[in-house]
């Protein structure tokens, strides 16, 4: 015998991966991308405000941080090092200017990558993003 969710997911609309994670990233509902993904800084809403759809399925657990730390990185350390020996710039505004500048961006990239992942997972149909119910 087969098993009917498997059957249940085949069946349904095709949930085209970049558009919803494009949308997450946006902070917007993978689905309609009218509605907000979450209710408060980090906090994902259970559901989408303007079409219903539920989001309380999420499990973007450390993913979000890690690409976090990975964009960011990528982007202050070229700029430092070139900064560096570019201008030689005195120990104090490096100490100043770099801390703040990764603070700035960890804070910006942190949500919309976290819908980022929201997306890719509703697009995905994982943790129950499908329909089907989890035992």
């Amino acid at each position: 015998m087969t098993d009917p969710l498997v059957f249940e997911a085949a069946d349904a609309a095709p949930r085209p991966a970049f558009p919803a994670i494009r949308r997450g990233f946006a902070q917007r509902c993978p689905a309609c991308g009218k509605g907000y993904v979450f209710g408060r800084f980090l906090k994902v809403a259970d559901s989408c405000g303007h079409c219903g759809e539920e989001l309380l399925h999420h499990q973007a657990d450390d993913a979000p941080p890690y690409f976090t730390i990975m964009v960011v990185g990528h982007i202050v350390v070229p700029m430092m090092l070139w900064t560096e020996l570019a201008y030689l710039p005195p120990i104090w505004l490096h100490a100043t200017l770099w801390p703040a500048l990764t603070l700035a961006l960890s804070l910006w990239f942190l949500p919309r990558l976290k819908g980022a992942v929201v997306g890719w997972q509703w697009a995905l149909r994982m943790h129950g993003f499908g329909g089907q119910t989890e035992d």
